[in-house]
């Protein structure tokens, strides 16, 4: 049988089912890994951790049996690490594993797209080469041959692996009365995985296989959130081979990624899903629109798998065609709320920022939910959200133990003008952003890093082997950076537009009264609060307001850029929030934009909800008036549509309106075609919606599944009926 016969005689539907079967036992990865520790601590000299790490690592990859799904074309599985141990034998492995604590997502564990573009051009047997080599090189350097001995062993346990598999895939074709078709999966499942272990691959498939048997190995070491990163680029080569060839057709190679991308959707068996961004479209590292046949292959599988957890981000050119922008349309208005549609044209610059080389730059993914990251070329990502309001709200209620500044002496209450204002609140934030930086600095810090190394996240980022050093200690290209997602800008220019008309324009009220006013959440000061709700708002393509979230992302970011990461990297900002905003807001008092007390702040960069009174095209105006290229974390922009617009006829509307805005500089739009009715009957009845999608901040989720209070901030944002 052909491999194209082969492909299409699975069933994605029931694989999906297979998927979702609850899986008996607990989750214990750390049983696996304890194993490997304890043969360690026998054969290991302790002042080895490098070594005792990858011995650990090599029994989690080889220790536990293979699953294979009855529908699987691409294998790799988390089943596996359930298992049915005592109470006694958890403690027991958790504590073995405790004496060697992992990095966590400050200290740079996860959220990493790896450099899957080298390993699909010469394979493992190419790394353990280059090994070999860097060994040589680094003749008489201990701790240089110990890091690459760990490397070693970990890409050992990769490729026992993909043994193991083809063995359990060859046992299964050989069962007694196996249908013929079914046997000739398994043995084109059993060819692929041997054929990886002694060659880089040679078909779609087979690169299609290791990427995701290294990416399942990375969820087996606990990372989460790992990258597939730019597919349609790294696997382009091996697909177009075989669809000039005949190999595969278009839709074997959609059927083989819905396949694969099914899979990421396991995680939902220990309840909870993976944030795995997937990245299509764009330029390549030319500065050519790189969207290509696959791109297309993608989307649709995407589509077709139709749950959350493939996190899927188009990156947008004036250069990408209409039928891919239109194609990404039509998947966001299934339902799903996906592709983010990134614009290439705000991202790089912002990158650009940071001195990458623009090569490198212009092959930019993402990782977790907006997160712009260099593929294989710095450490995984950490972030946290910097609150703006609170600053703001110590400022105007002249909290008792407030010190705006060293040598500052004047009370807020005191000033006379706007400006005056805004300079006292500008050296608040100047100093809260030192505080953050210095506390992001410390939980950063690892006091050994030779420690905690990752021999085998190590072996796919560009230079470690090279080097010879560890991806958290020098050995990629770039630095560290960390994300600080600027939270509530719709929240902050509202407040202070209403500051500006109220107090210092209009005189209905003084700066103490409405500190009053605040402390009181507007209770007893009805005719302030209605004014407060009147006062101009973000989103309306009003400068009055605007200008103010023009401000708070050039001025923010400006300050976040003096400073850098332990190694020397940059500070990112990001507008966005996921849903901290809820969180936030609710240890927040009321603020001068009428918000009360508790309620959540706005989200990410989208203006407050229902304050955008204007129709879509004046909310687009407004919020693409920041710069963005000052925001090399990325941005969120929510925004609601009714199902109607994504119809045929009026899906040429919204694609222009996405076109101008990104034209006029908005950095990212991801929306929710949900109608309002629909969500909120979903509330009222669970029972009957277990598979609605919806797009939440930064990444799609089952909307039942929501806390409720999420749920409301989705339900409570401006939908769009008109273009």
């Amino acid at each position: 049988m052909t491999a194209s016969t082969i492909v299409g005689k699975t069933d994605l539907g029931k694989l999906k089912a297979e998927i979702l079967t609850p899986q008996p036992g607990a989750f214990r990865p750390d049983w696996f890994r304890s194993a490997g520790y304890r043969q360690a601590e026998k054969d290991i000299d302790p002042k080895h951790l490098t070594l005792i790490r990858a011995a650990a690592i090599y029994s989690l990859f080889t220790l536990p049996e293979p699953h294979i799904y009855e529908n699987d074309i691409i294998v790799g599985s988390i089943r596996p690490l359930f298992v049915n141990i005592t109470e006694d034998e958890g403690r027991e492995a958790a504590e073995l594993v405790s004496k060697y604590p992992e990095r966590n997502f400050f200290t740079r564990s996860d959220h990493y797209a790896p450099d899957f573009k080298t390993i699909l051009t010469v394979g493992i047997p190419g790394l353990l080469k280059k090994i070999s080599s860097s060994r040589k090189a680094h003749d008489g350097n201990n701790k240089a041959a110990e890091l690459l001995d760990g490397m070693e062993l970990a890409l050992k346990g990769l490729t026992d692996r993909l043994k193991a598999y083809a063995k359990k895939a060859g046992e299964m074709a050989a069962e007694p009365g196996r249908d013929p078709e079914n046997a000739a999966r398994l043995n084109f499942i059993k060819e692929n995985c041997l054929a990886l272990t002694v060659s880089a691959p040679r078909s779609f498939a087979q690169g299609l296989q290791l990427v995701w048997m290294i990416h399942s190995c990375f969820l087996y070491e606990g990372r989460y959130a790992m990258a597939l990163g730019r597919i349609d680029q790294y696997l382009y080569p091996l697909f177009i081979k075989d669809i000039d060839d005949g190999e595969i057709t278009l839709n074997d190679a959609t059927l083989m990624i819905a396949n694969t991308f099914a899979k990421i959707c396991e995680s939902r068996i220990r309840g909870g899903d993976d944030v795995v961004n997937i990245c299509i479209g764009g330029v390549d590292r030319n500065g050519k629109c790189a969207v290509n046949p696959l791109s297309y292959c993608v989307l649709r599988a995407v589509r077709d798998v139709n749950m959350p957890g493939p996190n899927l981000s188009a990156r947008i050119t004036p250069d990408t065609p209409d039928e891919f922008l239109d194609e990404c349309l039509k998947v966001i208005g299934t339902g799903l709320g996906y592709p983010a549609l990134m614009n290439d044209e705000a991202n790089i610059p912002a990158l650009l920022r940071y001195g990458y080389e623009p090569e490198d730059v212009r092959n930019y993914c993402m990782v977790g939910c907006i997160e712009n990251f260099l593929p294989g070329q710095q450490p995984p990502w950490s972030d946290g959200r910097f609150d703006p309001i609170v600053y703001l709200e110590k400022l105007i209620l002249e909290d008792p133990e407030l010190e705006i500044a060293p040598g500052t002496t004047v009370r807020p209450s005191e000033v006379k003008t706007m400006d005056e204002f805004m300079k006292l609140y500008e050296l608040m934030l100047v100093r809260g952003v030192k505080d953050y930086v210095d506390n992001a600095n410390r939980l950063m810090h690892v006091d050994d890093p030779d420690a905690s190394t990752s021999p085998f996240l190590s072996c796919f980022a560009e230079f470690c082997i090279e080097r010879a050093k560890d991806i958290n200690n020098g050995g990629s290209k770039y630095p560290s950076i960390h994300g600080a997602a600027l939270m509530g800008v719709g929240t902050v220019s509202d407040s202070l537009a209403a500051i500006e008309k109220l107090v210092f324009n209009d005189h209905t009220v003084t700066l103490r009264e409405l500190a009053a006013a605040l402390r009181d959440n507007f209770s007893g000061h009805d005719e302030l609060h209605r004014a407060a709700l009147d006062a101009p708002k973000y989103g309306n393509n009003d400068d009055f307001t605007d200008k103010y979230a023009v401000w708070y992302t050039k001025r923010i970011s400006e300050e976040f850029y003096k400073y850098h990461t332990y190694d020397g990297g940059g500070f990112y900002t990001a507008m966005a929030a996921n849903v901290s905003n809820i969180h936030a807001g609710r240890s927040l008092g009321a603020t001068p934009d009428g918000r009360l007390a508790g309620k959540p702040l706005s989200d990410a960069a989208s203006p407050t909800y229902g304050c955008d009174r204007r129709g879509v095209t004046s909310t687009i105006l407004s919020v693409s008036k920041p710069d963005y290229t000052c925001c090399a974390c990325g941005t969120v922009l929510n925004q609601k549509f009714a199902p109607s617009a994504f119809s045929d006829g009026k899906r040429e509307k919204l694609l222009q309106l996405i076109r101008v805005y990104f034209k006029r500089g908005g950095q990212e739009i991801q929306i929710n075609s949900t109608s309002r009715e629909t969500l909120i009957d979903a509330m009222e009845h669970p029972e009957n919606y277990p598979a609605l999608v919806v797009r939440v901040s930064g990444f799609s989720a089952l909307y039942v599944t929501l806390a409720k209070e999420v749920q409301l901030d989705i339900l409570s944002r401006t939908q769009h009926d008109e273009l």
